[in-house]
């Protein structure tokens, strides 16, 4: 039965493959839809010139103008127009990155006229909105952080890439986040009801890794008082995550190629085949090629696992996301709700960051646990990113005089708050033991800051 397809819905498919064109024309007509085609990306141009379109097709290889450039030409004149690009498995890499220059999706080839027609219908009906980007701004799951453009970057091509079954390499330095991108990459995908399972490669010892993997049948080795099952058991029907994959033994590479190639494996102590459908994501913060050249890593394994790669930039490259985590952070930590003073705001934004988004994550903690919740001061935070932040020496009056104007706000607080010392670093905008170390010092100046008691008064 054909969906009711308003006559204006037009489709403009671009394709210098004649058999393609017309599977396309014939398969959208039959869903109800109008279609025109061309044969180039000029002829392309000319046509959306001349009539209007809901929505554009194009493939990726063409003679002369490709269709990445087609997409930018459009986009030129037609900001609006969704273009779904149809490419071949060579060219995914460029249709991931054409979802930054504006289009809805890609589609490799053989396509699947299911999921062709869902991307058209989903695309026509919404009128230029793009489903991808929609994700990625605003339902990514709880605790991703994505306020700069390079990590919006990341996440967009995560949502291209998750619905495929393709293998993913995820780089960047250590505490980048590269397991909460494979967390993602799986919970966005088909297989997000299924399992996924994370091994950590640097964590285990390498007589024990095959073992871990693969498992083992009962009387294997010394030890093996009992049958186990490996992780890529585990993750039959889900995915498996290979962290620190570049640290791997070579003996045990040549063994995760063949699962890799054809799903199969044995269990030591087992002559049988198993089998898995799992599909792999691998991280690593080494430089794999390096290690190829000199020959610790096989070269064949890295471009089975190199089908996509996405890359985390380090925290000290995206610095419109060190305030939005940190206040993340703080709330994870917080029993109540804490602010940055502006001091605080000037260290975390000048600070390196070499320890990326787990030692943010950690310094909150520890934040939060000195600052009982209330406001952040710089003394909160460890001292090496405190140092980084450069405080201009003052001169002997001016110190004088801003001890006066300190000392006179922290007696005009004490006596309006009827020197409740709770509401008093509240209204100073300090935590309590801030306050609490201020009075200490002026008590041994000699300033009065205790209330007067009057004797005999009740």
């Amino acid at each position: 039965m054909k969906p009711d397809v308003s006559a204006a819905v037009s489709i403009l498919i671009v394709d210098d493959d004649r058999g393609q064109r017309s599977l396309l024309e014939t398969f959208l007509r039959a869903q109800g839809y109008h279609t025109q085609s061309a044969a180039s990306g000029e002829a392309a141009l000319e046509l959306l010139l001349a009539a209007p379109f809901a929505m554009m097709i194009s493939d990726v290889r063409m003679p002369g103008m490709s269709g990445i450039e087609t997409l930018r030409r459009v986009r030129q004149k037609h900001p609006t127009l969704p273009v779904l690009l149809v490419t071949a498995f060579a060219d995914i890499r460029s249709a991931v990155a054409a979802m930054r220059d504006g289009a809805v999706n890609y589609l490799a080839k053989p396509i699947d006229l299911d999921e062709l027609i869902a991307t058209v219908r989903l695309a026509t009906e919404r009128r230029g909105v793009a489903p991808l980007s929609s994700k990625t701004e605003s339902t990514l799951p709880v605790g991703v952080v994505a306020a700069s453009p390079l990590i919006q970057g990341v996440f967009r091509d995560a949502a291209v890439i998750a619905p495929s079954e393709t293998r993913v390499l995820i780089t960047g330095e250590s505490g980048v986040g590269k397991e909460v991108v494979a967390e993602v990459i799986h919970g966005w995908s088909p297989r997000a009801a299924g399992p996924l399972v994370k091994v950590n490669c640097a964590a285990i010892p390498e007589n024990l890794i095959e073992s871990e993997l693969f498992g083992h049948e009962k009387g294997a080795f010394t030890g093996a008082i009992q049958q186990r099952i490996g992780r890529f058991e585990e993750a039959n029907h889900g995915t498996i995550f290979l962290d620190e994959i570049g640290d791997l033994p070579l003996l045990l590479q040549a063994k995760l190629l063949r699962v890799i190639h054809d799903g199969s494996f044995h269990r030591i102590g087992s002559g049988r085949d198993f089998h898995t459908n799992a599909r792999v994501l691998a991280a690593t913060n080494r430089d794999l090629e390096a290690q190829i050249a000199a020959g610790q890593f096989r070269e064949d394994l890295f471009y089975r696992l190199n089908v996509m790669e996405i890359h985390l930039p380090p925290l000290r490259e995206r610095a419109e996301d060190i305030i939005p985590l940190a206040t993340y952070f703080i709330g994870l930590f917080s029993r109540q709700k804490s602010r940055f003073s502006a001091s605080v705001a000037a260290c975390l934004l000048n600070y390196r960051w070499p320890g990326n988004v787990r030692e943010l994550r950690n310094a909150m903690e520890r934040a939060a646990l000195l600052s009982r919740g209330e406001i952040v001061l710089p003394e909160h935070l460890p001292a090496r990113i405190v140092a980084h932040v450069a405080v201009p020496a003052l001169a002997p009056a001016e110190a004088q005089r801003l001890e006066q104007i300190e000392r006179e706000a922290i007696l005009h607080a004490l006596r309006k708050n009827n020197y409740n010392r709770t509401e008093t670093a509240k209204e100073l905008a300090i935590s309590r033991r801030a306050l609490t170390y201020k009075l200490q010092r002026l008590r041994s100046e000699g300033v009065a800051v205790d209330p007067v008691v009057v004797p005999g008064a009740s």
